[in-house]
């Protein structure tokens, strides 16, 4: 398959490129800083710096779109807000008006969401058909998603990623979790009884590629493993791995202080499961969170 990339130099999409890449197909990325994406990537995947000047995808087979600017990085300002919509908004609608324009459009768009697309959910069970809470995430991922979804059509196919904690050996989530627990200082935030939607970056990879393969599936999907935590079994099970204590508790009003608005990341949380790739006859590597802690963390 002929296949358009973006957020290719990402957690996930440099661990999808290189399983891509293994598989033979050819593979397209997009990145703003096209020498870095070409040291990263290597001389197999072809580099567009913008998609100026395209008016059509003709002749890619699949589009997987994974940009946006990180969420946590940053308190959530009205300007780091407009900048976290635009990141996500401004490239999905342009994906979309392209394969639109297609005359043979791509037969699948893949697109990123979030399981913040359902705003904090308390203790509830949450599959795809669980109704949001309303805050600000579910704001940018219900955008997000109703732009991508403007690219179905008999010819393309969407399936909507609405991922949780992507764990990984290097880099995103858990990198910087680690840190307070290395120096014996990390515990339980707020009062630890939120839920972390989390997956194995194998587990999402391999998840990404069934959508990829299976013709029959669209719309969207809880990327993350059958067994959500909560956030105080996640650091009690994070520090046995590690071999530390794990009881420095950060007390929700702290939190809030040095977060602002988005503390709700961390102190809120949703009990999200994947009923529907599990249903279509997906099998995680991956399903307990202290064989997944002891396979990144070794």
């Amino acid at each position: 398959m002929k296949i358009l990339i973006t957020g290719a130099t990402g957690l996930i999409g440099r661990k999808l490129t290189g399983r891509l890449l293994e598989q033979s197909h050819q593979i397209t990325a997009l990145s703003r800083a096209p020498e870095r994406a070409a040291k990263l990537l290597g001389p197999q995947v072809q580099i567009w710096e913008t998609l100026e000047g395209k008016t059509t995808l003709d002749g890619f087979d699949a589009v997987i779109n994974l940009a946006g600017e990180p969420i946590a990085d940053k308190r959530w300002t009205k300007e780091h807000k407009a900048l976290l919509c635009e990141s996500r908004w401004q490239l999905t609608e342009k994906l979309a008006t392209l394969i639109n324009a297609s005359q043979t459009s791509p037969s699948v768009f893949i697109s990123g969401s979030a399981v913040g697309y359902y705003g904090d959910q308390g203790q509830a069970l949450v599959p795809e058909d669980e109704p949001p809470n309303k805050q600000f995430t579910w704001q940018l991922c219900a955008r997000w998603e109703a732009l991508a979804m403007s690219a179905q059509s008999p010819n393309t196919r969407v399936c909507l990623l609405r991922t949780g904690i992507v764990l990984a050996e290097k880099g995103g989530a858990l990198a910087k979790i680690v840190l307070p627990f290395r120096a014996g200082l990390g515990g339980p935030i707020g009062d630890g009884q939120q839920y972390m939607p989390w997956i194995h970056i194998d587990d999402m990879v391999d998840g990404i590629l069934f959508l990829l393969a299976h013709e029959t599936l669209s719309g969207p999907f809880n990327m993350v493993s059958p067994y959500p935590a909560r956030n105080e079994q996640f650091s009690a099970l994070l520090g046995e791995v590690l071999h530390r204590p794990a009881f420095m508790r950060a007390p929700a009003p702290v939190v809030r202080l040095l977060m602002g608005e988005s503390a709700v990341l961390v102190l809120g949380g949703q009990r999200a499961v994947p009923r529907r790739l599990e249903a279509a006859g997906f099998i995680f590597k991956h399903q307990e969170l202290k064989e997944t802690l002891e396979d990144l963390l070794a």
